[in-house]
C-alpha cells in the first residue's frame, strides 16, 4: 500500500479532516456519451468521475487544474484502482449530478468516492484510489508517489 509508515491515529486523523466534504457538479448527458440506445455507455461514467474528481481539486484547492501540477510541485494524481457499479440507466438529454468526496487520504494516495443521480435517483456509484505523483529524482522520465501536502488535505478540512 501507499500509506506505510502512518500510524492508525495519524490515519484517522486524516479520515476525519475529509468527512462530510461533497462536491457536486451537475451536466446534461450528451448524445456522444451514449451507446445507439440512448444511454450512457458504462465506461463513460467513468470518464465522469475522473473529470469530477478534477473539478472537486480545482475548487478546493482555488488552482486552475492545468495549474495543480505546478502550484504543488507534482504531476499529476493518477489513477491506481477504480470500482463502479451501475443502477439505472442515465439517458441522452438527462441532467445529472455526481456527487464526489475524498473519503481518505493517506500519505501519498487518497479514495474518491462518487455518486451519480437522475432526478434524485442513485444511477451509478464508484470508488476511485488514486496516488499523488511527482517527478522520479533518479529517472525523470518516470513518476514516483510523494507525500500529499499537509496544505492540500487542510484544504479538504470541514470545520
Amino acid at each position: 500500500r501507499f500509506d506505510s509508515g502512518m500510524t492508525a491515529a495519524s490515519r484517522s486523523l486524516r479520515k476525519k479532516l475529509v468527512a462530510n466534504l461533497i462536491h457536486r457538479r451537475r451536466f446534461t448527458i450528451e448524445w456522444g456519451d451514449c451507446d445507439p440506445a440512448g444511454i450512457v455507455f458504462n465506461s463513460n461514467f467513468f470518464v465522469f468521475f475522473d473529470s469530477s474528481t478534477w473539478d472537486m481539486f480545482e475548487k478546493v484547492l482555488g488552482v486552475n487544474r492545468a495549474d495543480i501540477g505546478k502550484t504543488y510541485d507534482m504531476v499529476g494524481f493518477p489513477l491506481v484502482d477504480v470500482s463502479g457499479r451501475f443502477l439505472k440507466p442515465a439517458k441522452f438529454g438527462e441532467l445529472v449530478e455526481v456527487e464526489s468526496e475524498v473519503s481518505e487520504f493517506r500519505r501519498s494516495s487518497f479514495d474518491v468516492q462518487h455518486k451519480l443521480t437522475v432526478r434524485g435517483e442513485a444511477a451509478a456509484e464508484g470508488t476511485e484510489t488514486r496516488v499523488w505523483a511527482g517527478a522520479d529524482p533518479d529517472n525523470p522520465g518516470k513518476i514516483k508517489a510523494k507525500p500529499i501536502p499537509r496544505a492540500v488535505i487542510d484544504r479538504f478540512a470541514v470545520r
